[in-house]
């Protein structure tokens, strides 16, 4: 019979088996593709020695490997907490090199506890994919898997933050848990995401594509939106997590942490007195605005690649997180369109369930008109920013810089749609379309139609119009935005409201 001390033995042996993973050979092999081991992904994810492993010594159950209880250490997944910048954060990590990463029922366990503990306890669960699938070998099992993964993906959002890291294939069911979290992360060459692989494609559309073309990274964050941020490799990837979550509540019953970032909460900044052009129809950068008012012109944007007609940014005033929502005239105009509708309407979503103020920046001439946008739904898109800001109860401050225009005016969140305080900087246009363009309607058998249109113009092409009628609450100078959007957001800061009851509302999808 063993002594003490040999079955202490035995239990460091087992744990130092286990942590070598699939081997010496495979973790070459991982790290020839530009590739960290599971385990060293978390060490850097996680504040240092803080990381504590859960459930390393389960197993499978299944004898179809070609042998009875095929060893695969820890399941091919590693899962636990620790602290990331010192709070508590949940994460699993699949490991490529045992069995390719492949999910199999006790896989999917082991996940499955680590989600419902981060539910538990508040806390932010971070995935981090790298696997070749459903274990075949477990059939029924390992779907039933993915589905108990989905399951509880969907009753954890709005509750914590959830976040997905793509570092290696994600393909077939596998891609549909990040696709319900809140934010996915790829990284440049090396993660792959589809729901067919490119030799599927062929042979049943004839169709030829690289695994890169169809679903890297640059793909998803910039053709079809799947993706929130993109790496230049995973070093990268997981500094900008720990950044990402310094922006964020642990829980949807907590306030995002307070950064003293050392900015002068009454500063202004005369450039912006002069960043919007005489000519009503010249671009300028919005992300120029951006950096004048908020704390260090620090801000850190979602979809960066995606729908870059407007600009989805976490950033901080007085320390205090917000989401920014805000039309780029530097592209197509500003105009709203399928992609942005879509893009806005989900980050302000989030921003709501987490209780982070939304400050939206608005210069929007209207909803991009055309052939393409109506039968792709811009009806329906465009209804989803409405729905969005129009359930969403945290401090909403919209500031008008130059144009606000029908619809789309609307749509970016104003007074009726229940921003809470509207500024408007002297170059605001608030009317239902451009004013030239209204006088030649309504001026247009008019003899002395020029004349009228030119004093329309001259009276309509201005924010004071909104604001006697109250849906401005104040026309300020334009440096002196920063201190009025935290004056505000300060005010702002107990707003409770609450709306009726119901199970759920049906946004329009």
């Amino acid at each position: 019979m063993a002594t003490v001390q040999e079955k202490i033995a035995l239990m460091h042996a087992k744990k130092e088996h286990i942590q070598q993973g699939g081997g010496q050979k495979r973790i070459d092999k991982q790290h020839s593709q530009g590739k960290m081991t599971a385990r060293e992904r978390i060490e850097k994810l996680f504040d240092e020695n803080t990381f504590v492993e859960l459930d390393m010594f389960m197993k499978h159950r299944c004898t179809n490997f070609g042998q009875d209880q095929k060893d695969l250490p820890g399941e091919g997944v590693i899962t636990g907490y620790g602290t990331v910048d010192g709070r508590l954060v949940y994460a699993f990590a699949q490991d490529f090199t045992v069995e390719g990463g492949s999910l199999g029922e006790k896989h999917a366990h082991k996940i499955w506890k680590v989600m419902d503990l981060s539910m538990k306890m508040g806390a932010p669960c971070i995935g981090i994919n790298d696997s070749g699938g459903a274990r075949i070998q477990e059939a029924v099992d390992a779907l039933s898997g993915y589905a108990g993964i989905f399951y509880r993906n969907t009753a954890a959002s709005g509750v914590v933050p959830q976040i997905s890291v793509i570092m290696g294939p994600c393909a077939g069911g596998a891609v549909y848990s990040p696709a319900i979290t809140d934010f996915i992360y790829m990284v440049k060459n090396t993660s792959q995401m589809f729901i067919t692989g490119p030799a599927v494609i062929k042979s049943v559309t004839a169709e030829e594509v690289t695994a890169e073309a169809l679903g890297g990274a640059m793909t998803h964050n910039s053709v079809s939106g799947v993706a929130h941020f993109a790496a230049e490799n995973e070093d990268d990837c997981i500094q900008q997590i720990r950044y990402l979550l310094s922006f964020l509540p642990s829980n949807n019953m907590d306030d995002a942490p307070i950064v003293e970032t050392g900015d002068d909460p009454s500063r202004m900044d005369e450039s912006l007195n002069s960043v919007i052009p005489d000519n009503p129809n010249a671009p300028y950068d919005m992300k120029d605005v951006i950096r004048s008012i908020v704390d260090n012109g620090e801000f850190y944007e979602v979809h960066q690649h995606f729908a870059t007609n407007i600009i989805t940014c976490f950033a901080r005033f007085d320390g205090r997180s917000v989401g920014i929502i805000a039309n780029q005239p530097n592209v197509m105009a500003g105009c709203l369109d399928v992609n942005a509708s879509d893009k806005s309407a989900r980050f302000i979503r989030f921003c709501d369930a987490f209780n982070i103020p939304l400050v939206n920046l608005v210069d929007v001439p209207g909803f991009l008109p055309g052939v393409g946008q109506e039968h792709t739904g811009i009806i329906r898109h465009g209804a989803k920013m409405l729905y969005a800001y129009s359930e969403a109860t945290v401090p909403k401050v919209t500031v008008i810089t130059r144009k606000a225009y029908g619809g789309s005016y609307i749509a970016m969140c104003c007074r009726e749609l229940g921003a809470d305080q509207v500024m408007a900087w002297p170059s605001a246009e608030i009317a239902v379309m451009g004013p030239a363009g209204a006088a030649n309607i309504i001026f247009r058998k008019d003899p002395d139609k020029d004349q009228k249109t030119a004093e329309y113009v001259e009276e309509f092409a201005t924010p004071y119009k909104a604001a006697e009628r109250g849906y401005a609450d104040m026309v300020i100078e334009p440096k002196e935005t920063r201190p009025y959007v935290i004056t505000a957001l300060n005010a702002l800061a107990s707003k409770r409201e609450v709306g009726p009851a119901k199970k759920h509302g049906n946004i329009p999808l």
